[in-house]
């Protein structure tokens, strides 16, 4: 507004040209301020070269061209490309923003407590004051506070948040025991192995915190076009400024050619439609679903080498289900009957699978003398006959004779009376669009396809297989998801996806981690640099291509917006351009280029 009434006014009256300089003053320091005073201040530090400075010349030349001999006045000009520049900065700092916040304080596998035995009671104390070698108690629904070994009690542990495992993990007296997992069905008295400053959970953490550090920050485009153009700009302005004119004496022309210059070489083309590009690009993808953090993440989804998935809940829906039903003695829906009447007061996912494959709680069966056994099954007595529901150690409890299963999956026994009468697989679905997303990657130009997962060899292998993966890796804990990436790194730019909270240290060590947002823990979410809102794995391929779409889109634009400037500045230096020229070829360019850059919003 100011600037319009300034115009309005010249149009009007008839001021000397001191007088309109300090009317145009107005809008230009109301405008301009900040990019005076970043000048200013960059000159103070021995930064001279930067945007700021070379605007604040170029536009400070054009107020004061008009105080030359035989010059016009080029007050408008002067307001309006500042103008231009300040929406450049805005756009620019809308498009960068935070890359991530922090996400230590959701890492909640770190336990607050732990109950350790002493002197035959039983005490409650922080982790940190646990020794190694004390005897702990876990009750369940309790994390697990250190590392140890299991010395009395048979349950399952939850190791979802640990390891990604989508299958609960029989615990027995001797076995291994984590930090970091749950405990979900009976009390365990577990010795320590070690302190707390060494335990799973505690490196996890440690490994989030660390793994920022490895993480190299991208400069954004504009700060390292400016280092170069800057001072060959400035210099070259210079040369046209002083050398001729201590030739020919005609310093006037010669210093108006050298602001005009400077004027034709103001970057408004680049500082704006370059990060509007960008914007354009980050605001497509979210329509999509897709949630990129930052213009520098797309130059970096634009170059990628190598994918790397998570399994459970990336390829898969984290999700049981009936697979294969395989009868020995009676038909499929009688296994079915018998093994969901077994589990039907349970809450385990294996249960709830069961369940949901034999819905039907109608009939008139009699269920008695139901017993569960911690890490084996359950044991009940169905219309007379006692019917064991569980792993092959209750088979071999209740003393039938079992087989394994050539299906991947988890294999869920029965015995009728202590007679084999055939198994259940119970299996991760995999995701409909989980091969698809694959295809599409290699299609885009991704080399190679890996998974790394927590779960076991076979089930991992025949999800590789369905999917069409090149390589995996089985049964990792976060610790080894970080070296396996680590050791691809060096083949090339790498993303990794993945959606548990133990994925976040492998996330934030991958040149772009991609989170699975919409069943994905909120410490991944928050440690990767796209989130993926609707789970969906193809979407991957989605941002591969939009980011590639709008890099092409922002190169358009700096080499036309270059190749236009470098053409008015030849006619410039050998006098043939105006100062209208000038403005055309720094705003028109600009508008051309905002026009290109606008594409990037179809994403």
């Amino acid at each position: 507004m100011l600037l319009v009434a300034a115009v309005i006014i010249e149009k009007k009256t008839e001021w000397a040209t001191w007088q309109y300089l300090l009317l145009y003053l107005v809008p230009y320091l109301v405008v301009g301020w900040d990019s005076l005073k970043e000048a200013a201040e960059g000159l103070i530090h021995g930064e001279a070269l930067s945007e700021d400075f070379l605007m604040s010349i170029a536009t400070l030349g054009a107020l004061g061209i008009g105080f030359l001999p035989n010059a016009e006045t080029q007050f408008p000009e002067a307001v309006f490309v500042m103008l231009f520049f300040q929406l450049g900065e805005l756009f620019e700092e809308i498009a960068e923003g935070r890359s991530r916040r922090s996400i230590s304080h959701l890492m909640e596998i770190r336990p607050d407590s732990a109950n350790v035995e002493r002197e035959g009671k039983l005490f409650s104390v922080h982790p940190e004051e646990v020794a190694t070698g004390e005897t702990i108690l876990i009750r369940p629904g309790e994390k697990v506070p250190l590392d140890g070994i299991v010395l009395e009690g048979d349950s399952s542990l939850d190791t979802v948040a640990l390891t990604g495992e989508s299958v609960p993990r029989s615990i027995h007296p001797g076995d291994e025991i984590l930090s970091g997992c749950v405990n979900l069905s009976a009390v365990l008295r577990v010795r320590t192995t070690k302190a707390f400053g060494e335990s799973t959970a505690a490196k996890i953490l440690d490994l989030v915190e660390n793994a920022a550090s490895k993480k190299s920050r991208s400069e954004s485009f504009i700060t390292r076009f400016a280092r170069v153009y800057t001072p060959i700009v400035v210099g070259l302005a210079l040369v046209v400024a002083i050398v001729p004119g201590l030739i020919t004496g005609d310093w006037a022309s010669w210093i108006y050619r050298g602001l005009l210059f400077l004027v034709v070489s103001c970057p408004c083309a680049l500082v704006i439609s370059v990060p509007l590009s960008f914007f354009g690009g980050l605001g497509g993808a979210s329509r999509k679903g897709i949630l990129i953090k930052g213009s520098n993440i797309m130059d970096k989804l634009s170059k990628l080498h190598t994918v790397v998935f998570d399994k459970t809940g990336t390829l898969t829906e984290g999700v049981f289900e009936v697979a294969a039903v395989h009868p020995e003695v009676i038909d499929e829906k009688e296994l079915l009957h018998l093994a969901a009447h077994v589990e039907r007061h349970s809450t385990h996912p294996i249960a709830m699978a069961l369940l949901q494959a034999y819905p039907d709680e109608n009939d008139d069966c009699s269920i008695s003398g139901t017993q569960e056994f911690a890490g084996h099954g359950i044991k009940a007595v169905v219309n007379g006959k006692t019917v064991a529901v569980g792993n092959s150690l209750l088979m071999e409890k209740e003393g039938a004779t079992w087989h394994p299963c050539h299906k991947s999956g988890t294999i869920v026994h029965l015995a009728i009376d202590g007679k084999y009468a055939g198994h259940i697989v119970i299996s991760d679905k995999l995701k409909a669009d989980a091969a698809e997303s694959v295809a599409a990657l290699k299609s885009a130009g991704i080399k190679k396809c890996v998974m790394l997962t927590g779960d076991g060899e076979e089930v991992a292998k025949a999800v590789a297989q369905e999917c069409g993966i090149d390589s995996y890796l089985a049964q990792l804990l976060p610790a080894d998801k970080v070296s396996a990436v680590e050791e691809l790194l060096p083949e090339g730019p790498l993303a990794f996806a993945g959606d548990g909270i133990n994925d976040a240290p492998v996330l934030t060590r991958a040149d772009v981690g991609i989170a699975m947002g919409g069943l994905g823990s909120d410490a991944a979410i928050e440690a990767a640099d796209v989130v993926v809102m609707d789970d969906k794995p193809s979407k991957i391929a989605s941002a591969v291509k939009i980011a590639r779409r709008t890099i092409r889109i922002a190169k358009e634009n700096v080499g036309f917006a270059i190749g236009v400037k470098v053409l008015v500045l030849a006619l410039a230096t050998f006098g043939l351009a105006t100062m209208w020229m000038a403005v055309f070829a720094d705003v028109g360019v600009t508008v051309l280029a905002v026009a290109n850059a606008m594409r990037t919003l179809r994403s």
